[in-house]
């Protein structure tokens, strides 16, 4: 009679115990789902810094600063088109930041005349869970993209004060060839892809 007394006493002290292991677990699974929000989130934003960076980037890409005519170009010039001195950056951050808040996100854009570095802060939070905070806590990234000169001009040029005559030949990386006539020129963005590459930094 004694002994199943002591047994029942023993099955009752273990099951607080029971109780705490399974509260524990419970807790436990809820934070790694926190985690997994969290950097469900972070990725998110990860990834509209880094479309809004390459946004304006391509965005001075394809425009040359105003007034430039082609076919009035000089040597000079066109070697400050080839080395990527004549974009017109103005509207590259506004670019960004337009295309981060279609991202769900807010961005702020440092540009330069071959680079965009970009920050971003999502509008959505890692939301309500048993960690405090997380509902303020929102996804932020960082990500540069730069344009990136592929080309030289192969054909002598005339001297510095007289114009280019007749079309230009441009070799790039890989070999490719372009022939380009100033004076029946196709749109700057069309030339302007095939010259410079646009790419995100490591």
């Amino acid at each position: 009679m004694t002994t199943r007394v002591e047994h029942g006493r023993d099955r009752g002290q273990a099951f607080p115990i029971y109780v705490v292991m399974v509260a524990g677990l419970l807790f436990a699974a809820l934070a790694f789902f926190v985690i997994g929000q969290a950097a469900v989130t972070r990725s998110d934003a990860q990834g509209a810094a880094d479309a809004a960076a390459l946004a304006a980037a391509r965005e001075a890409r394809d425009h040359l600063v105003p007034g430039v005519v082609l076919v009035d170009l000089r040597p000079g010039d066109w070697e400050d088109i080839l080395n990527g001195k004549l974009f017109y950056t103005a509207g590259a951050c506004t670019e960004a930041m337009n295309f981060a808040e279609r991202n769900g996100a807010k961005a702020t854009c440092d540009p330069s005349p071959l680079s965009f570095s970009v920050a971003v802060q999502t509008d959505g939070t890692v939301g309500k869970s048993v960690i405090p905070g997380t509902e303020t806590m929102h996804g932020t990234a960082n990500a540069t993209a730069v344009i990136e000169p592929r080309c030289h001009l192969v054909q002598p040029l005339p001297a510095d004060g007289a114009a280019q005559p007749g079309p230009i030949k441009i070799a790039c990386k890989g070999g490719k060839e372009v022939t380009f006539d100033p004076s029946k020129p196709d749109p700057w963005r069309t030339l302007g892809r095939s010259l410079f590459d646009v790419r995100l930094t490591d």
